[in-house]
């Protein structure tokens, strides 16, 4: 359905307003963008798990290396062993590079396809429709918002199965190799929410700070470079520079305050760590004591726990990026909303007519 002129130029004035961190109406449409590529998706989406079982698969052949073939001085099982390893770590680059590859390059045809499509929807918007948005804006929809997007597709749609399946895979590897540590483990999981609630709830609103002067900054000076010659005129440079600074401000404030949640998350999910690792060392340590968990078992733990913290940050990352290709993606669609009122080719035959 068509926005018409007065509600768009109030949306797209309207920078502050935020928006839901999930729309599935938004995402249907996004992903409506990948269809042409279904292929590519499939191959990556397939890269992607695959390099997860790989990732899965290194702990626990430590494990057999200690309990099966060091422990019972089995020298050739252990050097077939460690071909084994090394064909882990060799399959685990190539599939990182065909899935990096493959999402990077679709990635930059999503954009080139969303651009054009702006971009041939501006020719077709008339001059009421420029002289109600600033141009700063609606050069922000084609670039800024155009990139912003194009981080969701290569590191947030795709990806996020990769780190979900890993996630799940390491908590069922550590409860099948011994239930009783697995729950010393994820005493820690209740701290690891609230900190990742905290940091999602506050960096959502930073973020969208970030944004907003970043869209003032790119209006600004594209309004009064481009009107230079008129502040020079009537003598307004002071005043210009002046506004300038204060809006200059805002968007180093708000980046400030965003650092300091992104300074606090990341350092918090270390510790957190560090306190299942410290558990797990004081009690798996003593029942390898005890002889009631083998060596391997109890090494395998340690680099399971380890993994486990990587994909729980990438996630909240990730929570992060759909959060802006949500406000990204309602901005570009609200442009692409906006009512036509000219015909397509129409200015240029009736230009043909006139020179007639």
């Amino acid at each position: 359905m068509a926005v018409p002129f007065s509600a768009f130029a109030l949306l797209m004035h309207e920078e502050e307003v935020l928006g839901k961190a999930y729309d599935a109406r938004l995402m249907r449409r996004l992903l409506g963008y990948l269809r042409p590529y279904w292929r590519q998706v499939l191959i990556a989406l397939a890269a992607i798990v695959s390099s997860s079982v790989l990732q899965l698969a290194q702990p626990y052949l430590m494990k057999l290396a200690i309990d099966d073939y060091i422990a019972v001085d089995d020298l050739q099982g252990l050097k077939l062993l460690g071909v084994a390893y090394v064909g882990v770590l060799v399959a685990g680059f190539a599939l990182e590079y065909i899935q990096t590859w493959t999402l990077q390059m679709t990635g930059q045809k999503i954009m080139f396809d969303m651009r054009m499509q702006i971009y041939g929807h501006l020719q077709r918007l008339d001059v009421q429709f420029y002289d109600r948005n600033p141009v700063g804006r609606l050069m922000t929809r084609v670039t800024t918002d155009v990139d912003v997007l194009n981080e969701l597709f290569t590191a947030g749609v795709v990806s996020v199965f990769g780190d979900v399946f890993l996630l799940v895979g390491i908590m069922a590897a550590l409860t099948l190799m011994d239930w009783r540590l697995a729950l010393v483990a994820f005493t820690v999981l209740p701290l690891i929410v609230l900190v990742t609630q905290w940091f999602r709830r506050n960096v959502r609103e930073s973020y969208r700070s970030v944004r907003t002067w970043i869209a003032r900054i790119n209006a600004f000076l594209h309004e009064h470079i481009t009107g230079m010659s008129t502040v020079q005129l009537f003598r307004r440079e002071r005043r210009s520079f002046e506004a300038f600074d204060g809006t200059n401000r805002g968007h180093r404030d708000a980046n400030v305050d965003s650092i300091y949640y992104y300074a606090v998350f990341y350092p918090a999910i270390e510790v957190i760590g560090a306190l299942s690792t410290a558990m797990i060392i004081w009690v798996g340590g003593r029942w390898v004591l005890e002889g009631t968990l083998t060596l391997g078992s109890f090494l395998a733990f340690l680099l399971y726990s380890q993994r486990f913290y990587r994909p729980i940050s990438d996630l909240s990352e990730k929570f992060n990026i759909l959060q802006a290709a949500m406000a990204s993606s309602e901005r570009v669609f609200t442009l692409l909303d906006a009512e036509v009122k000219i015909e397509s080719g129409r200015g240029m035959r009736d230009a043909g007519r006139e020179s007639r």
